[in-house]
């Protein structure tokens, strides 16, 4: 309860520097990171109101109000028929409002609405209310993970490439790839509370960055994409990709594949080298892209390199092209750059780092290369 409350009063801090009246946090990963409660209300408004001059308060229902006690806000309970728009709101006349990224359009919406019955009672030179994401406002707190949060991504971690070292006996030809996901499941379930996802792409069906599994029957030489990711008790996440090739020996697999598999590692390499404080999120992007372009194959690598981790899957830092987000100490996120060639094959590699005071960590320690 200690980290919750010194997170509310980070954020109204926050807040307070860079001019947000009031930050409205429906529930989700935003709403647990604050809170530490995962409560689900539904249609129904459940909403975290910081603002720089009061303290947090929770509008929730009156059915999902007793969920809440312990938590570090005051709590607002509200019955249907009353509106819990206007109660969030009250005393408020905000000009910057920064909204959570797990609020739906009808919140959203209904929101705007009351805020805007606020201007029309004001004087008519007030302007319209500015809105921002609350994700990108606080972005300095929600990115920078504390020692207990990193443990918890170091323990998914160790969880994930548990099940990837049991994955190379799994891809046995003859075998389909839905029978290998239903075994993955079971090993994720063995390490994580719930499985997030299971990608086993194999042959042509690789070529697809966000294929799962179907009925093909696995060959000798075919190489294999698995991407497998879980969430623990705490609710923090694993995602590790590591591509296979079905068989004994590696070296039935292509030589196209194999040579080309040779240029993804160094550029995964060099994505994870580049990661340090200092260094903005597209610049890693374009350490892996640039070894790959330079290779020949970057028409075939078609997403960015990665994606920050913690309580959602994904969330910033956002490792792309654009993203100037200078990184900072203790950020946690993937580096996974891929090649995928549409009819052949593809092939992904991935790790979670965090950034440490010089350098990074890889949390994940599955072997990198083809198995």
């Amino acid at each position: 309860m200690t980290d919750y409350a010194s997170r509310l009063s980070r954020s109204r801090a926050i807040a307070a520097a860079k001019g947000i009246d009031i930050l409205l946090v429906g529930t989700g990963a935003e709403f647990a990171y604050l809170t530490g409660s995962w409560v689900s209300s539904h249609e129904r408004l459940t909403c975290l109101v910081i603002r720089p001059d009061a303290e947090p308060v929770i509008v929730a229902p009156s059915t999902d109000i007793e969920s809440l006690h312990g938590v570090a806000a005051q709590l607002v309970g509200w019955s249907d028929g009353q509106d819990p728009y206007a109660l969030a709101l009250e005393g408020a006349r905000p000009a910057t409002v920064a909204l959570g990224s797990s609020l739906t359009a009808d919140h959203v919406l209904r929101f705007q609405s009351a805020i805007g019955n606020l201007e029309a009672s004001t004087a008519k030179e007030q302007h319209p209310a500015k809105y921002v994401l609350a994700t990108e406002a606080l972005a300095e707190l929600f990115t920078r993970k504390d020692p207990d949060e990193v443990a918890e991504l170091r323990t998914a971690a160790a969880a994930i490439d548990a099940v990837h070292a049991e994955v190379p006996r799994l891809l046995q030809p003859g075998r389909t790839e839905a029978d290998v996901a239903a075994d993955v499941r079971e090993l994720i379930l063995r390490e994580h509370r719930e499985v997030d996802f299971i990608i086993v792409g194999s042959g042509p069906n690789g070529a697809n960055p966000h294929y799962d599994f179907g009925d093909r029957v696995l060959a000798a030489g075919d190489p294999v994409v698995v991407d497998i990711g879980g969430t623990l008790p705490s609710g923090y996440h694993s995602d590790c990709t590591r591509t296979y090739v079905v068989g004994a020996d590696p070296a039935a697999a292509p030589a196209e594949f194999r040579e080309a598999y040779a240029v993804l590692e160094k550029a995964q390499a060099a994505g994870r080298a580049a990661a340090r404080p200092g260094t903005t999120a597209q610049e890693i992007d374009r350490a892996t892209r640039s070894v790959i372009d330079d290779a020949g194959w970057g028409e075939f690598f078609t997403h960015r390199t990665g994606h920050g981790i913690g309580l959602s899957t994904h969330e910033e830092p956002f490792i792309m092209e654009g993203n100037e987000l200078e990184l900072a100490e203790s950020m946690a996120f993937s580096i996974e750059p891929g090649i995928y060639v549409p009819g052949k094959w593809g092939m992904r590699l991935e790790d979670i780092v965090v950034t440490t005071e010089s350098g990074y960590e890889s949390l994940n320690q599955a072997p990198r290369g083809l198995r």
